[in-house]
């Protein structure tokens, strides 16, 4: 499906289950997108837990062909965190969507994004986890995330490990799980298996199951 964000056009997989709890908006990392099979399967998931998922290309189609050459959007924090508020307005709007409590799933710079969008859309966005994260990225938003965090960093990942050990101080409120043995893309057997257990169990705790309690069905 396509999204109109930000004055242009980008790809999107929307996945609602029967029965919705709640919506999980994914951030996927530079260099990867939303077919990323990391990304697909942790959705999946997330989707047997009665979530729905919305995973998004987070450039549009004529600025991933400029970011092969130039690099630049994709570190382009700021706008990235951009087009996930207005993800989350979108959502909104949408009639299977609206009223269900939002969480963020971002990746690498991803979740720098996600954390700078949360730091913004303070009411809607009510978790968010941050696999392999870059959360040094988003800079002073971190302080004004009022939404519970949950940092996931691999064990073996250890300039990315001690980088969410500073953010976890600066997040108001943070949790640091560590995957014992895995590295920065979690490829080792098992290890993202236990991210999509602890992503899971991070959002049907702190996403109230839709408006008023109550579950949505598409």
């Amino acid at each position: 499906m396509h999204i109109v964000i930000d004055g242009g056009e980008i790809l999107a997989d929307l996945a609602c289950p029967a029965g919705a709890r709640g919506l999980v908006i994914f951030c996927h990392g530079s260099g990867s997108s939303r077919l990323s099979l990391r990304i697909r399967q942790v959705a999946a998931s997330l989707q047997a837990h009665a979530l729905a998922t919305l995973l998004l290309d987070l450039l549009t189609q004529d600025e991933e062909e400029q970011d092969r050459f130039s690099g630049g959007w994709r570190f382009d924090v700021a706008l990235l965190a951009r087009r996930v508020g207005q993800a989350v307005d979108w959502a909104e709007e949408r009639n299977a969507l609206r009223g269900l409590p939002v969480g963020l799933f971002g990746s690498s710079t991803g979740a720098a994004a996600a954390l700078m969008a949360a730091a913004e859309k303070t009411v809607r966005v009510r978790a968010l986890v941050s696999r392999g994260g870059r959360p040094d990225l988003a800079g002073d938003a971190l302080p004004a995330v009022r939404s519970p965090v949950l940092l996931i960093v691999g064990g073996a990942d250890h300039a990315v490990l001690e980088l969410n050990r500073k953010a976890a101080q600066r997040l108001p409120r943070a949790e640091l799980a560590i995957v014992s043995g895995a590295g920065h893309l979690f490829e080792e057997p098992g290890t993202l298996e236990q991210v999509a257990d602890l992503a899971a169990r991070w959002f049907t705790t702190h996403l109230p199951a839709g408006p008023s309690g109550q579950r949505v069905s598409p």
